[in-house]
């Protein structure tokens, strides 16, 4: 049986959750966001932020793999706008690539976001908001406006379900609420 776990709530778009805190290093944990299966959420969080991003002037919606798709997913349906999902693991079939590399605060190891060569079509020259479930250390944003970038790409919007930490370093974020990190 897993350990009982010290959680965190939250109140998504109206849905209430319990977020199981996890140390990430010693004397840092923070509260996990986890979406793949919950339906419900992620149906709240899409309609929310489709509200939020009907002001923005864009043509294509990205993420990173993985826990965000279901998110971009629903919220491409809501929005009429197609998406695309940079990888973290090269395939033979994604041909020549588009880039850079990043180290996300869940895994603590760095990480490379690719860029497949049928999507680099969909999202040079057009304008794009970038779609991730938590935003925290920046670094996965960071990744993809790389990518995005070298794509020729012009990143509009940034947009997340929740960020996290120093609040003030994520203003620009369209978000649906803020994770305190929890420290000692």
């Amino acid at each position: 049986m897993p350990p009982t776990r010290e959680t965190y709530a939250v109140e998504i778009a109206g849905v209430k959750r319990q977020l199981p805190l996890f140390e990430v290093k010693p004397g840092l944990r923070i509260a996990v966001l986890n979406i793949l299966g919950d339906t419900e959420l992620v149906e709240a969080a899409a309609n929310a932020l489709a509200e939020k991003l009907a002001s923005v002037d864009y043509d294509v919606l990205v993420t990173a793999e993985t826990k965000s798709i279901p998110l971009i997913h629903a919220l491409a349906l809501r929005t009429g706008k197609p998406y695309v999902v940079l990888r973290k693991s090269y395939k033979p079939y994604m041909g020549e690539t588009i880039q850079a590399e990043t180290l996300s605060i869940t895994t603590g190891h760095p990480q490379t976001l690719y860029l497949d060569e049928k999507d680099q079509k969909l999202v040079a020259g057009r304008r794009v908001v970038l779609v991730d479930d938590v935003v925290s250390t920046g670094s996965t944003l960071q990744g993809m406006r790389l990518v995005l970038n070298r794509a020729g790409a012009q990143v509009v919007a940034e947009a997340a379900i929740l960020t996290e930490g120093e609040r003030s370093k994520w203003e620009k974020i369209i978000a649906l609420g803020h994770l305190p990190l929890f420290t000692g």
